[in-house]
């Protein structure tokens, strides 16, 4: 696990510790100290902790004209114990929506697996986001974690949605791909 790293090729357009809006602005990174973990293995360094023991992520571009966040995740979601969610909701999303972010790109497909708790904080960012004709997009989760993820129903307020190639289009290119999909799947 430690050799997967966020994905780079968009960091000459965005850089989010470089970003004032961003919830991780001003950070710092080793390229040379492992220190973070999910459980027992240690991930990349460029990893951002938001208060999770076992999920981490990246916010990989942000557009605060278009309104639209992509961030890559790593890790198990863990709303049974962990209460992820929460920690997600209140540490980045809300920060991020603060600064008008209401469309959420979430690259999931390094989520190991994901137990679920209550839905009341996925229910809160959802109203608050289609208040605003936003969504909720999660991208390439593996099958096993999907069929929790929707045993759970949670799929009714984040949207799964498979795109293996989504590393070949520039950030704008992506957003306006799902944007589209999502525009006619609501027509």
């Amino acid at each position: 696990m430690h050799e997967l790293e966020p994905f780079y090729n968009w960091r000459h357009i965005y850089v989010s510790e470089e970003d004032k809006r961003s919830p991780f602005y001003g950070r710092i990174y080793s390229e040379f100290e492992f220190t973070q973990t999910v459980y027992n293995y240690y991930i990349h360094p460029q990893w951002d902790d938001f208060g999770s023991r076992t999920l981490y992520l990246k916010i990989i571009y942000a557009d605060y004209d278009l309104n639209f966040a992509i961030i890559e995740m790593i890790g198990e979601w863990n709303d049974a114990i962990e209460n992820d969610i929460m920690e997600l909701k209140r540490e980045v999303m809300d920060k991020l929506y603060a600064q008008s972010i209401t469309k959420y790109i979430l690259i999931t497909e390094n989520i190991l697996n994901f137990h679920s708790g209550d839905k009341d904080y996925y229910e809160e960012w959802f109203e608050e986001v289609t208040d605003e004709k936003g969504w909720i997009v999660a991208l390439n989760m593996p099958e096993q974690t999907q069929y929790d993820f929707r045993k759970k129903k949670l799929h009714y307020f984040i949207e799964l949605m498979e795109l293996p190639e989504w590393r070949v289009y520039k950030p704008y290119h992506l957003f306006k791909k799902i944007d589209e999909q999502l525009s006619k799947r609501l027509d």
